[in-house]
């Protein structure tokens, strides 16, 4: 059958008597650096058809030499890879140029050109930033189980270009990945190679209908699993660590990726956060801030402008100057005690993602996190969570499987608690003693892994293998560190703001008409009996319906009023943390799950907050 494909579709209509060379590589693994050894001045650029994309071609001996868009597979999900996949479909060698440090990252792509069929030789390019990075690689081996000619080269200095150009006739089509030829085969007859074949197996669209194949081939996920299994096991064989030669920085992230060492490290961090959120920002700076400037200065300037004019009119009054007031609650919540909190998590988050030790903790934490159904991955949603348990769910996106994204959500819905949430309660929990912290940690922490373990006991399927790229460790950049704590925190206003005043109306309405304390007293054998705490609590779990942080910014008032005694705020704070996810964040949850699982984690995580609640209450009260 003949190819639906143009070749090349660049104008080399002068070369046709030429071997096509082409350039297949990551993006900024240092492609155009071989391309201009190989060509030299003699390069031409041509606008790909259809496209914006550009493709750098010239002459090299007998070789017409194709450079490609920077791409992580061949596939058609833009313009650039498209364009790639299509010169590399019409090539006669591949020349693909991998990072040396990043191989279980580049040699994905190396795996799948050599499952296409093509004639493969790779330039293990970079290779000065092995030995600085605390790494050894055995080049031979390394060949031996690709099956295709592995030439070590450091581009820019020039160093391996001769060997590499002496060995282009050598390349090979390799060793691929065990069954796909026999998928193949059943396609082989529709296509015009077996490159084309494969990309029918991993659902091209493109491909397909290019090749009016009617059929479905949906073995996509089953290749690419299979592939990244093949490549780690690649990886594995062939690098080894050592720290001859390695620099400081190397040498951390090797001490941040080991258990014995990386968990001490972590929990160094946590530490280390715990007392700039819970102490610094939750007790001095929100001591100055809702205590002071908001609850002091503003609100007596709000009071003797509007307490005047509304005085008399007791709904009114309630509705802007009472004790859920949009002019006094609402601003001396968000700025007085949520703001500072929100602050203080994304500069700490900011600098984690800056630094390049949030993929770190991933790795570190992934063979645990297995054990609840999900990869080291899940820990990105999960730390997101602390921040917005509403932009956490969504990022369980990135999780490989359904179950994986359900078991996430759920424990994203019941055990973190999010930012402003997490401050107000560091703030309550450290006021009341070490032991009562401790005991509210260790209370989260075991519902967390029991629900965790419970639900990967009963849900079909298995965890997913952890992909991640892990970049180097660098020093956090003032202007990026503040630049994402500024976006975030002005985020979380925006989204807050609205949420809060909708919450101090319906609050208000329900005290004026009497409504709140009918749910008061209507729920007090669950409050009163089961729980043992004063029924206003019953407020702030209505507070923490519509916003998590609002709940907890209720209970802190309770305390503050003296009517929560130390094992009461501990079982409140614990309730609060376990209970429902607020009204932005169930929205996301059922747009991001079915109907069924979000309505499960609903009333999931409803009935296990009272639960826990009520065991702690039988034990300390």
């Amino acid at each position: 059958m003949s190819s639906c494909h143009t070749s090349t579709q660049v104008d080399l209509k002068n070369h046709s008597d030429k071997i096509k060379l082409v350039l297949v590589g990551n993006p900024n693994v240092g492609k155009s650096v071989f391309f201009n050894a190989l060509t030299g001045i003699y390069v031409d650029v041509s606008n790909f058809p259809g496209t914006t994309v550009d493709i750098s071609h010239g002459v090299y001996k007998n070789y017409v030499v194709l450079d490609t868009p920077g791409v992580y597979g061949v596939s058609s999900f833009n313009d650039e890879e498209r364009v790639a996949r299509d010169v590399i479909l019409d090539g006669d060698i591949i020349l693909n140029v991998v990072d040396a440090v990043h191989m279980d990252r580049d040699l994905f792509l190396t795996q799948q050109l050599i499952d296409m069929g093509k004639r493969v030789i790779v330039a293990l390019n970079m290779m000065d930033d092995v030995k600085r990075n605390g790494l050894q690689i055995d080049v031979k081996k390394l060949s031996e189980l690709l099956g295709v000619p592995v030439i070590p080269t450091v581009a820019v200095n020039k160093q391996g270009i001769k060997e590499l150009k002496n060995t282009l006739e050598t390349a090979s089509t390799g060793n691929s990945i065990s069954g796909i030829k026999e998928l193949m085969k059943s396609i082989m007859p529709k296509v015009s190679n077996p490159a084309e074949a494969l990309l029918v197996l991993e659902e091209d669209e493109n491909i397909i209908e290019r090749n009016h194949i009617k059929e479905k081939y949906p073995y996509r996920e089953k290749i690419y699993l299979q592939r990244r299994k093949r490549v780690n096991e690649i990886v594995n064989s062939v690098v080894t660590e050592t720290t001859n030669g390695a620099s400081f920085k190397t040498r951390l992230s090797q001490l941040m990726l080991k258990p014995l060492t990386g968990i001490p490290i972590l929990l160094l961090t946590l530490f280390i956060m715990y007392q700039f959120l819970g102490v610094f920002i939750a007790q001095t700076v929100v001591g100055i801030t809702e205590e002071i400037i908001m609850g002091t200065y503003y609100n007596d300037s709000i009071m003797s402008i509007f307490g005047p004019l509304v005085k008399g009119y007791d709904f009114l009054e309630k509705f802007l100057v009472g004790e859920f007031g949009i002019l006094t609650m609402v601003p001396i919540y968000i700025l007085g005690l949520l703001l500072p909190l929100v602050i203080g998590f994304y500069f700490l988050l900011s600098i984690l993602e800056d630094s390049g030790y949030l993929p770190r903790i991933a790795t570190l934490v992934d063979r645990v996190l297995t054990k609840l159904g999900l990869n080291g991955r899940a820990i990105i949603p999960i730390i997101l969570g602390f921040g917005c348990v509403t932009m956490a769910t969504i990022t369980t996106r990135i999780l490989g499987s359904k179950r994986e994204r359900f078991i996430a959500t759920m424990l994203l819905g019941l055990a973190i608690p999010c930012s402003a949430q997490l401050g107000v309660i560091a703030g309550m929990i450290s006021a009341v003693g070490p032991v009562y912290f401790t005991v509210y940690i260790t209370t989260i922490i075991l519902v967390f892994v029991l629900a965790g373990t419970l639900l990967n006991q009963v849900m079909p399927g298995e965890s997913t293998d952890l992909l991640i790229d892990i970049p180097p460790l660098r020093m956090p950049r003032v202007k990026n560190v503040l630049s994402k704590t500024y976006t975030k925190s002005m985020a979380f206003l925006k989204e807050a703001s609205p949420l809060f005043v909708i919450g101090a109306v319906l609050i208000t309405f329900m005290d004026h008409f009497g409504i709140l304390l009918s749910i008061q007293n209507a729920i007090a054998p669950l409050t009163e009996g089961f729980l043992k705490l004063p029924k206003e609590v019953a407020t702030a779990f209505i507070m923490g319906i519509v916003r998590r942080d609002f709940g907890a910014a209720g209970l802190f008032k309770l305390a503050e009023d003296g009517m929560l005694n130390a094992a009461q705020t501990l079982i409140s704070l614990v309730v609060i943390t376990l209970f429902v996810p607020c009204i932005a964040a169930i929205l996301v949850i059922f747009k991001e799950r079915s109907w069924k699982e979000s309505l499960l984690i609903w009333f999931g995580s409803m009935f296990i907050a009272f639960l826990v609640g009520g065991m702690l209450a039988f034990v300390l009260v």
